[in-house]
């Protein structure tokens, strides 16, 4: 069980915390689970999030492990191995941020940080049935995180437990100040296609939460993905395409990469028309609702062997990459399902309000609890 790839003992003795190794610690290289980055060189100074969370008394045990390059969705990495899914054996444990799920499931880490550039925190968090957050795009800083330039990733908390994540985020973000948990919000509910236990899981907690309810449409949802799809290729291609030449980079990843690079400039300039028509449908719905709510995957995290086609499963981002697109924060909450595996609910708030994302959620947990349906 490849979790772990650098123990550490930095900072104080405050909460546990790994990172993602995309996430520089002074003096580690920063290898990103690939063995084209092998002789990457130590960092010469930490990623001003890792600085944050050592001021704020964190104490830093490790760096783990994630899908090759932050470049896939299953987690599953055949050069370092595969980070075990600890909650559900067999199944895969999400990607890009395998090991950041897999270090909390398993209890090895109070929090842990992770990327999320089409839901590489919130896939895996669903996966292993913990609490992954995307904040808002540019809130928390990602000086010294890999890839320098995108116009989607977010460095973002896991953790078991919505107060621990909201405590990461205040460590990791010096602006974040908790919000009072509401009486009341409003959710819109955006319904999608997804597995008929997953709908019945997601809308029965927010049936039984007693929130009020409206109904939600976006006509350019899936367009937002497409056109997500569009940007990371061009920004992953124009960050990594070099390590192709080292012939390191695991066969998986290496067709990704190939064919990132046919993305053409139409494209590009088509999904940049896509995002500020999807910003503005996401925006005009957070006008009326507090947060919108959706299941954070179609589907149950697959079986290992089903997995293996990293561009075959990439529809298990469907429902959580649009919102990479937009810049909108969001949250994926645990939720129990008739079968015993993993279903997410995802939260959406309004650009620059994940403090009152963390405070609704929390009030919608309370309300589940008091009703006594279960939420993992």
């Amino acid at each position: 069980m490849t979790i772990i790839v650098q123990t550490l003992d930095l900072g104080g003795n405050g909460p546990r915390v790994v990172v993602k190794d995309t996430i520089d610690v002074a003096g580690v290289a920063t290898r990103a689970s690939s063995r084209a980055l092998e002789a990457a060189p130590v960092a010469v100074e930490h990623a001003r999030v890792v600085s944050h969370l050592l001021a704020a008394g964190a104490r830093l045990t490790g760096k783990v492990s994630l899908h090759e390059l932050a470049f896939g969705t299953t987690g599953i990495n055949h050069y370092i191995g595969t980070a075990a899914n600890p909650r559900y054996p067999g199944r895969i444990p999400g990607g890009s941020s395998s090991g950041s799920a897999a270090a909390v499931a398993a209890g090895l880490a109070d929090f842990s940080l992770g990327t999320d550039t089409g839901g590489s925190v919130r896939i895996p968090a669903c996966c292993c049935g913990v609490f992954g957050l995307k904040p808002t795009f540019g809130r928390v800083s990602r000086e010294g995180v890999m890839p320098a330039r995108t116009s989607l990733d977010c460095v973002g908390p896991l953790a078991a437990s919505l107060p621990m994540l909201v405590r990461a985020m205040s460590m990791i973000d010096p602006g974040f100040v908790p919000a009072p948990v509401p009486d009341s919000a409003r959710i819109g509910v955006l319904h999608v296609t997804a597995e008929a236990q997953i709908q019945k899981a997601v809308f029965g907690a927010l049936s039984a939460s007693g929130l009020p309810l409206g109904s939600v449409s976006f006509q350019h949802f899936r367009a937002a993905y497409e056109a997500g799809m569009v940007v990371i290729n061009r920004e992953t291609h124009d960050a990594c395409a070099h390590l192709l030449a080292t012939e390191q980079v695991g066969a998986d990843i290496a067709g990704r990469l190939a064919a990132a690079g046919q993305t053409s400039d139409c494209a590009l300039a088509e999904a940049e028309t896509v995002r500020r028509a999807f910003t503005a449908e996401v925006d005009e719905a957070l006008a009326t609702y507090d947060v919108i709510a959706l299941p954070t995957m179609p589907d149950f995290p697959l079986r290992l062997e089903d997995a293996a086609d990293t561009r075959a499963v990439l529809g298990m981002t469907s429902l959580v990459r649009p919102f990479n697109l937009s810049g909108h924060p969001a949250l994926t909450l645990p939720l129990g399902s008739e079968s015993g595996l993993p279903v997410g609910l995802q939260l959406v708030a309004a650009k620059g309000a994940d403090e009152q994302l963390l405070a609704i959620a929390e009030r919608l947990l309370l309300n589940l609890h008091g009703a006594g349906k279960p939420t993992s």
